[in-house]
């Protein structure tokens, strides 16, 4: 209502819009203000918290629930007490006394927030328990990685391709994704069978595939329009 439009093109420029909406609406009441700091008594000597505090266990899949809605953490503790600081925006995760990660909070229930950075551990010991993970379409970090998961469960069969995808994964957890990602993105352009050997030896490697071919469009000259309608009106 106050712009016209509510499309922002990022979180920043949103509340760059609302700076400046309360500096205005603030700006004929500097008076007032300055009444009400006569008032005020001095400040606690302790900062109230900022968050409501829970207890957590974390379960056999090494995930929390907060607020109905589900995270996951590292599986390494399962079975463990953590506790779980809510912020407005964020989750922060303690255990023994140090923060163990930050988490974005979601709105809603029964969402989920899953890294695969926190479950891959346990997925590869335990191969078998991916085909029918709950959460597995979070498991697939780029579109690449999807790919190679279907193009390896068509070369092996379902079991030993998700075998060979866990590698992937593990892979991209221990050395690094986007590595790995750009990896995908050459072999599959191949157009042939694909090898995780291969993947993991090009990634330990460090060796860089060719970068994308960059596609020039020369700009449209948009007088051939113009001549085109005149050419039909002759028609005409």
């Amino acid at each position: 209502m106050l712009r016209g439009s509510r499309d922002f093109l990022s979180r920043p420029e949103y509340e760059q819009f609302l700076e400046r909406m309360f500096e205005q609406l603030n700006a004929g009441r500097q008076e007032r203000l300055r009444e009400e700091l006569k008032a005020l008594g001095r400040l606690p000597a302790r900062r109230h918290e900022d968050f409501r505090e829970v207890e957590c266990r974390v379960g056999v899949f090494g995930t929390i629930r907060v607020l109905k809605n589900t995270y996951s953490l590292h599986s390494r503790l399962a079975g463990e007490c953590v506790k779980a600081r809510i912020h407005a925006e964020q989750i922060e995760v303690w255990y023994a006394q140090r923060k163990i990660e930050v988490l974005p909070r979601l709105r809603g229930e029964n969402g989920h927030w899953i890294t695969y950075r926190h479950v891959i551990d346990r997925l590869v010991r335990k191969p078998g328990a991916f085909e029918n993970y709950r959460y597995k379409d979070d498991l697939f970090p780029t579109s690449q990685f999807r790919i190679a998961y279907d193009l390896l469960r068509e070369q092996a069969g379902p079991k030993q391709g998700n075998k060979q995808y866990l590698k992937l994964l593990e892979l991209a957890a221990h050395e690094n994704e986007t590595l790995v990602n750009e990896t995908l993105r050459f072999l599959l352009s191949q157009a042939g069978p694909l090898d995780v050997g291969v993947v993991e030896e090009r990634v330990k490697a460090r060796l860089r595939p060719p970068a994308v071919t960059e596609v020039e469009i020369a700009p449209v000259d948009l007088r051939m329009y113009d001549q085109l309608l005149e050419y039909g009106e002759v028609l005409v």
